[in-house]
């Protein structure tokens, strides 16, 4: 059953072949053998998940079960659950338990879905490896060697290693594209404002958005139904009629037409990457799509506006963990500036200062018009650019990350060539778009590739409906990692 879709688990529990207390002991069963290695769990609610189980037992006999009623699914640590604890992966929230569920733990939950536990990832979702952890490291599946992308990274090992069916991640800059194409699975984050950030630990709340994990895009899209939804507790929540994302799964690919910026495709790619991104493209025009060649020539400038934008923002919605109200307190301080000082040098880890203190240094006095401003307009520019390749195509495609999973440790010395793992996700975010990845290939180390592919506002279901055709004809993402 580990190996079976969503739709195929749930045709399972409906016809009571297997039981959800059945299905959730297969999966905790897994993640305990397999977690010590991984390290993707970093909380595993055994007692929850079985009680949630039994509940989702009851709905499926009484036939008011859903389509992801008793089936498992992780959250990643971001999301807040209550009586359950949410870190943010930080010392500074090690040990907080939420009096609350966060919108898209509720809206699961009230699918019948079960939850097994809560994913790792980079502190308050600061990171493109999975390395920025108090928790440590998440671990690759397909070489454990390697990293699994950020933030979203113990999510994307979960569905890959196939400790859980579906999962939960965000988006800020990349955070769930970037870890798909690296684990081998895929992940779309959809249109900023579709799904409630309610519940969800802020980090750049301008960038912020909650997306889904899976096998494949048909998962996703049953996945994503659940959780989008307008939220009035979320000031950012779109009031859009609720959508079923897998309805347009099946249509033909005939005549769709695929821009390919010739920014993603100069110099900074690894060969390896273009060969099976230009494998996957061949793939699209056997299904009779066409491509075309658009222009985004603002993208170069994602990266240094992101890296303004974004710890800008961060500075903000960090200034609440103070070891006042909850969270990490100092044992030793004098008064309450040294308490305030030293809670926050002890409870955050080295990127989420760095990140603060150039967030800090953008909005101070003198500085805020020549960074943050000007940082904002090429936000706007980058926006438009997107507007203008869309006159020319339905969907826009390229690779998710430049390199296939690198080793960990490999960049935690170089920021800068770090955060250019991310030049690919980051515009998407920036102009507040739907994006997709999915596995297309393998590159060195026989590693997964991610082909992204871009959609215009609101355009998830297209989106998932480009990816499901490719993975009918395809078999990248029913391939499984050794491990285990």
């Amino acid at each position: 059953m580990i190996q079976a879709s969503l739709t195929e688990l749930a045709a399972a529990l409906g016809a009571r072949k297997i039981s959800s207390v059945e299905l959730t002991t297969l999966f905790l069963d897994r993640i305990d053998a397999l977690n010590p290695t991984l390290n993707a769990f970093i909380t595993v609610d055994h007692d929850g998940a079985l009680a949630a189980a039994r509940a989702a037992d009851a709905r499926l006999a009484a036939g008011t079960a859903g389509p992801l009623t008793g089936i498992p699914i992780a959250h990643k640590d971001v999301f807040c659950t209550e009586g359950v604890r949410t870190t943010c992966a930080s010392k500074m929230l090690e040990n907080f338990v939420s009096p609350y569920d966060a919108h898209v733990v509720g809206q699961l939950k009230a699918a019948g879905a079960v939850m097994l536990g809560k994913t790792n990832m980079d502190e308050f979702a600061m990171g493109s490896s999975n390395e920025n952890t108090f928790f440590g490291a998440a671990r690759n599946p397909w070489d454990t060697t390697r990293v699994t992308g950020g933030s979203s990274g113990g999510s994307a090992v979960a569905v890959a290693a196939r400790l859980s069916p579906m999962a939960t991640g965000t988006d800020t800059g990349g955070s769930v594209r970037q870890p798909a194409a690296l684990t081998g699975v895929t992940g779309i984050k959809p249109s900023y404002g579709v799904v409630s950030r309610y519940g969800m630990i802020a980090y750049a709340s301008s960038l912020d958005q909650g997306g889904a994990f899976g096998r494949s895009a048909e998962d996703c899209a049953l996945l994503l139904t659940a959780m989008a939804g307008f939220d009035p507790r979320d000031s950012t929540s779109l009031e859009r009629e609720r959508e079923d994302y897998s309805r347009a799964l099946n249509q033909p690919l005939a005549g769709l037409r695929i821009g390919l910026p010739k920014e993603f495709f100069a110099d900074g790619m690894d060969d390896d990457v273009r060969a099976a991104i230009d494998a996957a493209l061949a793939h699209y025009r056997q299904l009779g799509a066409t491509t075309v060649e658009v222009s985004l020539p603002n993208a170069k400038l994602a990266i240094p506006a992101y890296y303004v934008i974004a710890p800008a923002e961060a500075s903000s919605n960090l200034s609440r963990f103070d070891g006042v109200r909850y969270g990490h307190r100092a044992a030793d301080y004098t008064d309450l500036a040294d308490m305030y000082g030293k809670s926050r040098a002890e409870g955050f880890g080295a990127e989420v200062k760095r990140r603060i203190l150039v967030g800090t240094y953008v909005l101070s006095h003198g500085y805020y018009d020549a960074y943050y401003l000007q940082a904002q307009k090429l936000r706007r520019l980058i926006a438009e650019d997107f507007q203008r390749a869309f006159e020319h195509c339905d969907v826009i495609a390229g690779p998710t990350s430049p390199t296939v999973a690198w080793t960990l440790g490999e960049k935690n010395d170089d920021p800068v060539q770090m955060y250019l793992q991310d030049i690919y996700t980051i515009a998407v975010n920036l102009a507040g778009l739907p994006g997709l990845s999915l596995p297309c290939g393998t590159g060195a180390g026989d590693l997964p590739v991610g082909l992204q592919l871009i959609g215009n506002y609101f355009d998830e279901a297209h989106l998932l409906n480009v990816a499901h055709g490719f993975q009918q004809g395809t078999d990248w993402h029913r391939r499984t990692p050794a491990v285990g």
